[in-house]
């Protein structure tokens, strides 16, 4: 059985949540269909890139992309593109669309008479993602927000299975859309810490390191101000900001950011995990699951969330997380780690994401999508 894979783009040396989980996808999916040539490469998937290059895109791409925007193509997806993918997928038994945002794609197929079967995976829904990505007052705004429930649309209509990744995206598509997704399947991560030796005796520090992950973005971009606004001046803590273009926002905040330390673009996070004493999570919009809380399981962190933070999750209060939406509940919960010191490593955070969110745990639903 042979799969085409139709990705964004290449992977570059720092990926974001949304490219986890295209890696998560295609790493499993490989694992699934077959063994590796002897040369390396894989036997029965083969991957498509709509856009060839992991960087910027050039001006004259900018335009034509603003061109055919209104007609449904995103992210440097074509109709040249298009009727190329169109060509090549007969000679597979499966097309996987790693985002709902390439609809069209999945309405052309069937156009074409493709008699395979279609799946796509829903990272979010795209229009609620959009709508919490871009600041409110840019151009073309409510454009973007409709090409992109339109790609949803299409998604539904035309794939032959759908995935989402939690009750909450699945429950949205069946209102918006009145679409059952297939199969759900969360955010997981292939372990990048199985041969980690955690020390369970360092407890948190009267003075803890909290430490927030994630890119410049609309939502992380609020939650992270927010907290440092609302919460900060009331504890005693130190704060770390680690992520991709996360240097822009100290610049647009120099007074406010003034005393914290931010680190751009770090290609492995392990070290920041390390000595975390917890992990800050105040994110307020969005849509999907945040693969920064997979990672905080993973590495076996205290987290300190939202309800948007650990949506889809099944925490367990308390024991792998604790719940806070108000700036109260944030300082309350921070004061109680430095008064009474708990471990620096969660043995109950990690065994979660070993038994729920590790590629090992999902690997079974790939398999029941692909039968």
């Amino acid at each position: 059985m042979k799969l085409l894979f139709i990705q964004y783009r290449p992977f570059g040396v720092v990926m974001n949540g949304g490219d986890q989980g295209t890696k998560k996808n295609l790493d499993m999916l490989r694992s699934v269909l077959g063994e590796k040539n002897v040369d390396g490469g894989q036997k029965n998937v083969d991957v498509f890139y709509l856009h060839d290059k992991a960087g910027k895109s050039s001006l004259f791409e900018y335009i034509k992309g603003a061109v055919l925007l209104p007609f449904g193509y995103f992210l440097g997806l074509t109709p040249a593109k298009v009727k190329e993918l169109v060509h090549k997928a007969h000679n597979y038994d499966y097309i996987f669309i790693d985002r709902s945002i390439f609809g069209v794609l999945a309405k052309a197929l069937k156009a074409a008479g493709y008699e395979g079967k279609i799946i796509t995976s829903f990272q979010n829904i795209e229009a609620l993602y959009m709508d919490a990505k871009m600041p409110k007052h840019l151009p073309f705004r409510q454009v973007l927000i409709r090409c992109a429930d339109k790609n949803d649309r299409w998604s539904c209509t035309y794939s032959d299975s759908v995935i989402v990744l939690n009750e909450r995206d699945k429950t949205e598509l069946q209102k918006r859309y009145n679409r059952t997704a297939d199969i759900l399947i969360p955010v997981s991560l292939a372990d990048r810490c199985a041969q980690m030796r955690f020390d369970k005796t360092i407890p948190t520090q009267q003075r803890p390191l909290c430490l927030f992950l994630g890119a410049y973005f609309l939502a992380n971009n609020e939650g992270i101000l927010w907290f440092m606004r609302e919460v900060y001046p009331h504890v005693d803590v130190e704060v770390k900001i680690v992520g991709r273009g996360m240097g822009k926002l100290k610049e647009e905040q120099p007074e406010l950011l003034r005393d914290i330390e931010v680190v751009n673009d770090a290609p492995d996070l392990t070290p920041f995990f390390e000595e975390a004493d917890m992990m800050v999570l105040p994110i307020f919009a969005g849509s999907g699951m945040k693969v920064k809380t997979c990672e905080s399981l993973m590495y076996g962190k205290n987290i300190i969330g939202t309800d948007e933070a650990l949506e889809g999750y099944s925490i367990k209060e308390g024991e792998s997380a604790w719940r806070c939406n108000t700036a109260e509940e944030f300082i309350a919960c921070i004061q109680n780690f430095a008064q009474h010191p708990k471990p620096r490593f969660n043995v109950f955070a990690r065994e979660l994401f070993l038994t729920e969110y590790s590629s090992k745990a999902v690997e079974k639903k790939y398999r029941e999508l692909l039968r």
